[in-house]
């Protein structure tokens, strides 16, 4: 399988401290990959990098030519009604009113909101707008769709929900994704294969070969393995 992102060498510091230390990274089209670690180990400056929104690194990287973002907070524009918040993610595609209306429509129906087109962002809820975010992600079809904690803000049940919405949608588009979390399960039960950073390196990488959907039994012992890959030693704490 191609590649979608080739990284190689990647340094990134802020002042005296290094982010990254010379990070290289293979993604293949249409793998989820989650990356975890600790808080402060680069996963999001990664992310930040690869969508062209902080320049400033050493080292080499290559990404296709649709990238999409879905941040942890949806930064839905309040003044603008969500079926054009959604097409903000359409320039190129063309300025006609009523195409970009249509091509909205259709992604708010593939996150099962399609009665929410004319809504204001302020009336939604939490899950609500996570969604509208990740139809804007979606509305380009990107190659590469890069998501940093979407669901951390989210309720538990709003959250499993997000899970198989997300699976779902990347089964029928097919996007190579990076996504970056914190929660050990929930890079389990969505990724192909699960990466471990800490100081900025790569430490630990797990392949998921298990059947979809998943169940947290069905990884037990893989999860045991990447807690300690995480420094958690005491499972029954974790």
């Amino acid at each position: 399988m191609a590649g979608a992102v080739r990284i190689r060498g990647l340094v990134k510091d802020f002042g005296p401290r290094r982010v990254l230390a010379g990070l290289d990274l293979d993604v293949a089209e249409g793998e989820f990959v989650a990356l975890l670690g600790r808080s402060g180990c680069g996963k999001s400056t990664l992310l930040r990098i690869l969508a062209g929104l902080d320049p400033d690194v050493e080292g080499t990287f290559t990404v296709p030519e649709r990238v999409s973002v879905a941040f942890q907070q949806p930064r839905l524009l309040p003044w603008r009604r969500v079926w054009r918040n959604i097409s903000l993610g359409l320039r190129g595609v063309g300025r006609q009113r009523d195409k970009h209306r249509a091509v909205a429509e259709r992604a708010l129906a593939e996150v099962r909101l399609a009665d929410h087109a004319d809504a204001w962002p302020l009336t939604l809820s939490g899950g609500e707008a996570q969604r509208v975010s990740l139809a804007r992600a979606l509305v380009r079809e990107p190659e590469l769709l890069l998501l940093d904690e979407p669901f951390g803000a989210l309720d538990a049940l709003t959250r499993l929900a997000m899970h198989h919405l997300v699976e779902q949608l990347w089964r029928e588009h097919r996007p190579a994704v990076l996504f970056v979390t914190h929660d050990v399960d929930e890079a389990l039960l969505l990724a192909d294969r699960v990466v471990v950073l800490d100081e900025g390196r790569i430490v630990a990488e797990h392949h998921v070969d298990l059947p979809r959907p998943r169940r947290r039994a069905s990884f037990a012992d893989l999860r045991v393995e990447v807690l300690s890959d995480l420094g958690v030693d005491d499972v029954e704490a974790a």
